[in-house]
């Protein structure tokens, strides 16, 4: 909303008002004031949690420390989801189609983990939302993504003719073409394949057999399975103080520099990747994200004040996949969401495993000594803590094999 207001104020002349047209200044501003929301109000909303009698209740998985955290206010991805919204709101474009879309991500998937939280705080159920409905609503925010950026007019990738190109030329802060450079926007359902040298892949050969007008179809099943499998992959992940949140800090960083330099025709131009018109306002949005984590970090480390319940896992680990799907690079979930992947594997593996060793032996046996692989090491009696700054490091270094995709081809 400040955007309009400071670009009305720029066109009366009013000195420092076209500060407001550089994404850069108010994706800062973004950051700053979703962790200023967090850390100031997060106090706040964990008192009001204690006084409402929210608190999680513990499964005795004879982990060490586990029986202290009884009590412990959750539901507080509450607070992450208001400042992720709030400087989006306030420094974003609201007619851009990309923040659009995010914003309507993040309040569908918070409400289906809220929904999920109070059954479980507030009905005395444990098991929570039924899974079904879980995936119903996971199926549902699919459609809306997948749909969009299927069929929108504003969701396109743009070929510039190299012949009318002058290299570095940019019209404004924000990377737009120059009017004199010839180019065509095209609507396609391509994506990047990581360290591949001609990197672009097309949904519409994935099955070749389906008419082209039909690819919609294909298109769109992904996008659910890729939203359902990386907001879960983040569900499991938040099992300690700090981990989800301080994963989720580090992957939304990476896509925001993936979004800047695909946002902008001279950086996507040198790198040669896919120049997408209008994706780098999600810059504003990805900063908002981080500062979110970050700032819910003040009280979700070790020892935790607060847990994120599914409110903030489910809504983190969507918006996570969301995110990577509009910049084109959902390819690379696998990677720069490796610890979501991993996490979701040693479940997957531990489960099948045992029931096929039920089935084969008469009695189940288990590769890990328990599931998911954060509690494997705390069984190892490695301190929670020193757990989740070695996640945070693995995070780091396949942050850094992300970006370098880039360029290693």
């Amino acid at each position: 909303m400040l955007y309009y207001l400071f670009d009305y104020l720029d066109k009366l002349d009013v000195p420092g008002a076209g500060v407001f047209q550089y994404i850069s200044f108010r994706a800062g501003m973004a950051a700053f004031i979703s962790l200023l929301i967090t850390i100031t109000f997060g106090k706040n909303l964990i008192n009001i949690l204690r006084k409402k009698q929210v608190g999680e209740e513990i499964r005795d998985l004879g982990l060490e420390g586990q029986v202290q955290k009884k009590g412990t206010p959750t539901m507080g991805g509450i607070i992450i989801i208001a400042a992720i919204l709030v400087p989006t709101l306030l420094f974003a474009r609201l007619d851009n189609i990309y923040v659009i879309l995010l914003v309507a991500a993040t309040c569908w998937l918070g409400l289906i983990g809220f929904l999920d939280d109070y059954i479980k705080v507030f009905r005395k159920n444990k098991k929570g939302l039924a899974g079904r409905f879980k995936i119903i609503g996971q199926i549902g925010i699919g459609l809306i993504v997948g749909f969009t950026l299927y069929f929108n007019t504003q969701v396109v990738v743009r070929e510039v003719n190299q012949d009318s190109r002058v290299p570095g030329v940019v019209e404004n802060a924000n990377g737009e073409l120059d009017s004199s450079i010839q180019y065509t926007d095209v609507k396609s359902t391509k994506t990047t394949v990581p360290f591949l040298k001609n990197n672009e892949f097309d949904y519409s050969t994935l099955v070749p057999f389906i008419p082209v007008d039909y690819t919609w179809i294909v298109y769109v099943i992904v996008v659910i399975l890729i939203i359902t499998a990386v907001s879960n992959g983040a569900n499991i992940t938040d099992g300690i103080d700090g981990l989800a949140a301080g994963t989720s800090a580090i992957i939304g960083l990476t896509i925001a520099i993936l979004a800047y330099l695909s946002g902008r025709i001279d950086f996507s131009d040198y790198l040669n990747v896919m120049y997408i018109p209008n994706l780098g306002e999600l810059v504003v949005f990805c900063t908002a994200f981080v500062g979110a984590c970050l700032g819910f970090l003040w009280y979700n480390a070790y020892p935790a004040q607060v847990f994120m319940g599914d409110t903030g896992s489910l809504t983190l680990g969507g918006v996570i996949a969301v995110l990577a799907l509009a910049v084109r690079k959902e390819l690379l979930i696998p990677i720069l969401c490796g610890i979501f992947l991993v996490e979701n594997l040693s479940v997957i593996i531990q489960v099948s495993y045992f029931k096929y060793t039920k089935k084969k032996y008469g009695e189940g046996r288990r590769i890990f000594l328990m599931s998911p692989l954060h509690h494997h090491y705390q069984k190892k009696n490695i301190h929670e803590a020193k757990i989740v700054t070695r996640f945070w490091i693995v995070g780091i270094l396949l942050a850094i094999i992300s970006l370098a995709t880039l360029k290693l081809r």
